[in-house]
């Protein structure tokens, strides 16, 4: 690509153009007003995705782009500025979107701890399983994301991060889950639920419902607390069950309490 081919990549919108002020904003708003608007970028966000996951983000350009969608590179400039507004949209709707989502989700209060994991667990499970590729591409595309889409994907797992230790706190504290590291449960469930989008094959609502269901329902058990009572017999066994989960709840609150 040349220098000048590169530059073109990231004009703004419309630049160029001969039309009017007024002309140009009365076109977009007509755009914008008609609900194909909505299916021409749902196929331009469908071909920028395979097209960055077959040649990487560096190797794709705006025409690759057209061409795929079958517009004419002008015509793409009415739908996406660069390839940068293209790539922030796929972190935002695989990243963001979820982040938000968790977050309202954990603001709830008819919902309890055990309730609200579950109900996380289920949402990210069905983004994943309902859009793979897109997740797939922005793991293997963490290096060439440029700075400002790399900082805000960044934020937006640790905003994940954050809700589902929450909700791990939350459910110790109310004695609904077992005192575990709230951080590394928080990990170990949101690995399981991303895994999805490397073995399951999308297309199928009632299958993917199926999966994050049954995945939502492996994360609530891994967690919830379990009486030593029902899963040790009576005797000795069953009091240093009970003592060796209470003596690593204490030491994790120690270790906690103690200053940097």
């Amino acid at each position: 690509m040349t220098s000048e081919e590169a530059a073109n990549e990231r004009r703004p919108r419309g630049r160029g153009k001969s039309r009017s002020t007024d002309q140009a904003a009365t076109e977009s708003a007509g755009i914008r007003s008609n609900p194909r608007r909505e299916l021409v970028e749902k196929q331009i966000i469908e071909q920028a995705t395979r097209l960055f996951a077959e040649r990487g983000f560096a190797s794709t350009t705006l025409q690759d782009i057209a061409d795929a969608t079958g517009l004419t590179r002008p015509a793409l400039y009415h739908y996406v500025a660069n390839k940068d507004e293209l790539l922030s949209r796929l972190v935002s709707e695989s990243t963001e979107t979820p982040a938000a989502l968790l977050h309202t989700i954990n603001e709830r209060t008819d919902l309890g701890p055990t309730e609200k994991l579950r109900e996380m667990a289920t949402a990210i499970a069905l983004h994943q399983a309902q859009a793979p590729d897109r997740f797939q591409l922005i793991v293997r595309s963490e290096a060439e994301l440029p700075e400002d889409i790399s900082r805000n994907y960044e934020q937006s797992r640790r905003h994940v991060l954050k809700e589902f230790i929450r909700v791990v706190e939350d459910g110790i504290r109310a004695g609904e889950m077992r005192p575990v590291d709230p951080r590394t449960a928080a990990l170990a469930v949101i690995g399981m639920l991303n895994w999805i989008a490397w073995w399951h094959q999308p297309g199928n609502a009632v299958d993917d419902r199926v999966i994050a269901t049954q995945l939502a329902d492996m994360a609530v058990r891994s967690l919830v607390h379990q009486d030593p009572q029902s899963a040790t017999p009576e005797g000795p066994a069953r009091a240093i069950a009970m003592l060796r989960q209470d003596l690593n709840y204490l030491e994790r609150l120690l270790d906690e309490s103690r200053p940097d």
